[in-house]
């Protein structure tokens, strides 16, 4: 049963169907808003429970993380924090990518770590040559971003 709000374009969703909708069960949605990962909009007059298309789109976002294998507290802490930053969605939303981008790098880079180490001389110097110079501009950047942000 979808619900409309006095604004058309946003939709009001019971759990049964959020649930439906998302392919995950009420009972995870439960548990999800036990831990703040989601919240309510409003309740009904019939005091269930609705959520709108944001939390719809946060859900996504959660199983997302999850298959990268960030842990519920870890994925909550990120919510949080990017809740602190900035009201504005949109900015949220590419600040949460772009962290996410960057752990899946960490983790990456750590894999690499110790073939890296196994490399002999030439091997290493043959393979950071490869770096395209575009590449190191985009570390440079995100760097620069990090500190003008004073998020390190």
């Amino acid at each position: 049963m979808r619900h409309t709000a006095t604004d058309l374009s946003h939709h009001l969703y019971r759990i049964g169907e959020l649930a439906r909708i998302s392919g995950i069960s009420p009972r995870t949605i439960d548990y999800y808003t036990g831990l703040g990962l989601l919240s309510p909009v409003k309740r009904s007059g019939g005091n269930y429970r609705l959520y709108n298309d944001e939390t719809l789109e946060r859900i996504r976002r959660i199983e997302q993380l999850k298959a990268q294998k960030f842990t519920l507290e870890e994925i909550r802490d990120q919510f949080s924090a990017l809740n602190k930053v900035t009201p504005s969605e949109h900015v949220s939303r590419k600040l949460a990518d772009l962290h996410t981008h960057l752990s899946q790098l960490e983790r990456e880079v750590k894999e690499l770590e110790p073939v890296l180490e196994q490399l002999k001389p030439l091997q290493a110097k043959r393979l950071f040559q490869a770096i395209t110079p575009q590449t190191a501009a985009v570390v440079e950047a995100l760097l620069l971003l990090l500190n003008k942000s004073n998020l390190m």
